[in-house]
């Protein structure tokens, strides 16, 4: 008897200490394979307004995002791909594009483009891209006071950026949102001047006629408003109305954003 229980208990072991090593090797290979995926986490509130247009999964599954804005004698074409935020834009007589590192101009006379094409290149892509761009890498969310406009009050949040984060870290953004469908209704922003010296002035902008584009809800019409003494939104401004959009899974040739013979690099 004590014979079969030694031998039951020798054989216990073996198998006990045959299961430890499959476990370890097991668990040696998992770890040896298993990449950690870190996701990004947002406010609650901030994170219902990116599922209201889509959802910020379909947006960073995008590529190409391309769309005219439509002005009184020529529509003007901009180009961006999401992921490495390269631009083309496609004006009356001139090109501005980003090739990744420069941001280069090329016109067919010095007076085709007369703004400020480092500063330009981009600025309608961060407009028309919201709310999806504030969910870039380097920002701070703390909650806004409401904007009020015609009796409603719009719920919001603070965007504030890491230095070095962009051209203007020093800017600041504020998304305001319809308390009920969660949908982005207004944006305020400020703007850096080229002083260097950040502004405490807000300017807004209201978001409306939204479409469907590929999965992600876009704006047709950006509205921007004046604001009165107090610094409240007052009446209608201007509107800048977006056409032929388009937002591709596939990104474009990489030849199209880089810098032409007769192209100039623009200072920063």
């Amino acid at each position: 008897m004590k014979k079969i229980t030694l031998a039951l208990l020798g054989l216990v072991l073996i198998v006990a200490c045959n299961n430890t090593q499959k476990k370890e090797t097991s668990s040696d290979k998992t770890a040896t394979k298993e990449t950690k995926v870190v996701k990004k986490t947002y406010p609650d509130k901030l994170q219902r307004v990116f599922d209201a247009h889509g959802g910020i999964e379909t947006w960073n599954a995008a590529q190409t995002l391309v769309y005219e804005i439509v002005k009184k004698d020529h529509n003007e074409k901009h180009i961006t791909e999401l992921p490495s935020r390269k631009t083309r834009l496609e004006g009356k007589n001139f090109t501005i594009g980003y090739d990744g590192k420069d941001v280069w101009l090329s016109q067919k006379d010095s007076t085709a483009f007369r703004s400020n094409a480092r500063f330009y290149h981009n600025l309608y892509f961060y407009f028309y891209a919201m709310p999806f761009v504030l969910g870039d890498d380097g920002i701070t969310y703390t909650k806004a006071e409401s904007l009020e406009y015609e009796g409603i009050l719009y719920p919001g949040y603070k965007i504030s950026y890491g230095e070095n984060v962009g051209d203007s870290p020093e800017d600041n953004y504020f998304i305001y949102y319809n308390p009920e469908t969660y949908q982005m209704e207004w944006l305020g922003y400020t703007v850096t001047y080229s002083t260097g010296k950040p502004s405490d002035r807000v300017s807004y902008i209201r978001y409306g006629d939204w479409q469907k584009i590929n999965g992600v809800v876009l704006p047709k019409v950006l509205t921007w408003f004046k604001t009165n003494e107090e610094g409240k939104v007052a009446e209608p401004r201007n509107s800048v109305t977006f056409a032929n959009v388009s937002l591709s899974n596939e990104a474009m040739k990489n030849s199209i954003y880089e810098r032409p013979e007769d192209g100039v690099v623009v200072p920063k």
